[in-house]
């Protein structure tokens, strides 16, 4: 299984013939390697709203025929613009092709931002446990800390894709507990060093996890990880 991390919060777990694309940020991104029409993948995942995880998922969805699976609210919003999709409510899980997902809790708000700084609210943000080839990924989404991880990590993790940038989300100190909360296996930190205002050092992270016994892997824009 190989997990790229494409910078932000952007993710491709590929694995046999599947691809689950992640909160796809590329047009706009500073930091993303390549370009949105570069990435093959079977399904996306968007935690929320928001620009920079919505990015570009309908051109993607589109370009690769995979259904977009996200919270209810944002789905249907979705589906009205002829977008395939899997509408999951917080809690509520699904079988699918590569094996099943189970929208989780995250503190963030959902909104799509519109023109002359108007927002449309779109449910809640969520974030994903994933179950593939026998393997769990939790993809947190824009998430502050909140106890009942340890909910989301009781039945063991192989990954985590935790924020770490703060100002919006967990930053390094709230992340580390969020470890103690989690126990993954592995965790790759995202959510940092694409704007001014989370400019995080995701070594410090490192450091800091490995004091309190955990696993943190720091990727480039662009890199892989062999899980």
């Amino acid at each position: 299984m190989r997990v790229t991390w494409y910078s932000h919060s952007c993710f491709l777990v590929e694995s046999g013939p599947f691809g689950l694309l992640f909160d796809p940020y590329f047009t706009g991104n500073p930091s993303a390697p390549i370009q949105a029409r570069d990435v093959r993948c079977t399904h996306v995942f968007c935690s929320h709203a928001h620009v920079d995880h919505l990015g570009d998922a309908v051109d993607l969805s589109r370009a690769n025929d995979a259904p977009v699976v996200t919270g209810y609210e944002l789905a249907e919003h979705l589906a009205a613009q002829g977008v395939k999709t899997v509408d999951l409510m917080t809690g509520g899980a699904a079988n699918l092709p590569f094996g099943r997902v189970k929208a989780t809790p995250a503190l963030h708000s959902c909104a799509l931002e519109l023109e002359a700084g108007r927002n449309l609210p779109l449910g809640v943000a969520v974030g994903f446990l994933v179950t593939i080839d026998g393997k769990r990924l939790y993809h947190a989404g824009d998430t502050g800390l909140f106890s009942d991880m340890r909910l989301i990590g009781r039945g063991g993790l192989d990954l985590a894709m935790l924020p770490v940038g703060d100002w919006y989300t967990m930053g390094i100190e709230d992340a580390v507990l969020a470890l103690e909360y989690l126990c993954p296996a592995v965790t790759l930190p995202m959510h940092y060093g694409t704007n001014e205002k989370i400019q995080t050092d995701p070594h410090a992270f490192a450091r800091e996890a490995a004091a309190a016994g955990h696993r943190v892997v720091v990727l480039n824009p662009g890199e892989a990880f062999e899980l």
